[in-house]
This record gives C-alpha cells, structure tokens and sequence, in this order.
C-alpha cells in the first residue's frame, strides 16, 4: 500500500500581518510620490518589488493580498519551496486568459529572481520566475534563452553591473557591457530592458548616488541603440529616495516592508 505526501500547508497569513505589511507599503508609496515630485518624476515611472527573500510565504501572502504585485526572491532553490505553499493560492499566468482582476492588478504575485544565477540552475528558474534581474554571462544567457524556447516563453532580463570593488557583490564589469549586449542581441527569446546594480554598502545614502549616476549614464549610454533598453532596478530601503532622483524605474524594498531578516546576510535590502 503506497503511502501519499502530506500536502503542503497552505500559508495563511494573520490579519495583523496584513495590516502591519499594509501599513508599511502604503508609508513606502506615500515616500516615493514624495521624491518623485521633488524630482519631477511622475510616481507611476517607479515600480516598488517587494523582496520577500528569506522570508516565510506568509509574508508574500499578506502583502499580495494587501496590493502588492511585483517580488524578488534571491535563490532559486528557496523560492521552489515557497512556491509550492503558494501554488494553492496563485497558479497559472500572472495575467489569466480572461486578463487581470476588477483592479486591474494581475491575478497572482509577479516574481524575479534577483540574485546571481548559477548555470546549473537556469532551467529551473526560467519555469519559476517571470523574470530575472541579475544576468551577467552570455553563458547564462544562453542557457536561459534555449529553456526559454522550450517552454515557449520570452524572458524580460535586466543585466547585472558591478560598478563596486566589493569581492561580495556581483555583476559585469561595466567596461563589458557593449560586448555583451552586441552577443545578446540574436537570443530571440530574451528581452533586455535595462540594468541592475547593488552599491556598496554604507549607512549613508548620499554615498550611493555616484553609482546610481554611474548606472544611468551606461544606460542612456546604449539605449538608443537598444529600444527595450529603458529600465533601472536600483535603490534599496536605506537608499531607495536617492536611487529614484537618480533615475531609478525600479526599486527593491525587503526591510522597510517585511522587517528584518531571520537569517543574517551582508546585503541589506
């Protein structure tokens, strides 16, 4: 007599964590009107990512279900665990054939991984993930562009740049970055639409703003001749308002969110 898995629990999530995790994104939105319009900006050019690594699906759960949409994981492997809780909740494409919700908000979390990709990994990760965000090998890029035919999809990518001398940090050397581009330009089913960094890490946010700048320039740099080539994911919770005077499209908030995280890491989000 075969024995059956137990199923995996499903992630309920309490109704004071919804709350306390609304509370924070509604402060967060409320900041990033702000800087926009000390920038000039129009606060809909600023996409927020919720960065859910590290912690529980319960905590992806309650901030979906308070109005958040977009996520970044880290790992491959722990966001395979975490999507199999959430897959009782949120299955099929993000925007389903009858299109998204009465919102208009797409009808389960969008996620991108977020941190460096190991070869091993790629198919993998192009099942899980709607996107990813740290690419920085023609390697990998060739890698995901063949799964992604398979699957029958087209993958959006941002490149990763190393613009820090951090032996932790990961990325392209930014001198590589027209060479790549040129090679990536035949890979049919990935779409570059701009760049990615991490800056060194510091408690004052003013001295990331070289390294925003620096990111932008390459940026506009190659964006004529790439016309999807528009995006920057960069800005952190200590330093999100300088990355988006900068020119920031995208930004990437874990702690001001979720609270701290359970396990330690050198990079702080």
């Amino acid at each position: 007599m075969s024995m059956e898995a137990p199923p995996t629990p499903l992630p309920v999530p309490s109704a004071e964590l919804i709350a306390e995790i609304g509370e924070n994104l509604a402060a967060l939105r409320k900041r990033i009107a702000e800087v926009c319009d000390r920038a000039r900006r129009c606060p809909s050019t600023v996409e927020l990512m919720a960065v859910s690594k590290v912690h529980p699906a319960e905590a992806l759960v309650a901030a979906f279900q308070a109005g958040q949409r977009l996520f970044g994981e880290n790992r491959v492997q722990e966001f395979a665990a975490k999507r199999e809780a959430l897959a009782a909740y949120y299955s099929g494409p993000a925007v389903s054939a009858s299109g998204p919700d009465e919102a208009g908000k797409p009808t389960r979390p969008i996620m991108h991984l977020i941190g460096p990709l190991q070869s091993n990994k790629t198919t993998k990760a192009a099942e899980l993930f709607d996107a990813m965000d740290s690419l920085d090998s023609l390697k990998i890029a060739q890698r995901l562009n063949s799964t992604a035919a398979a699957l029958g999809k087209v993958i959006p990518v941002l490149i990763e740049v190393k613009l820090s001398h951090e032996e932790t940090k990961h990325g392209l050397p930014p001198e590589e970055l027209g060479s790549l581009l040129a090679s990536l330009a035949p890979l049919e089913n990935l779409r570059v639409s701009g760049l990615m960094t991490v800056p060194p890490l510091d408690e004052a946010p003013e001295a990331a703003r070289p390294y925003f700048r620096q990111l932008r320039e390459l940026r506009d740099a190659h964006a004529k001749q790439y016309q999807s080539f528009t995006e920057l994911s960069m800005g952190m919770s200590g330093d999100f308002e300088v990355a988006i005077e900068e020119g920031s499209t995208c930004v990437r908030i874990g702690t001001a969110i979720f609270g701290r995280r359970t396990v330690p890491s050198a990079e702080p989000v």
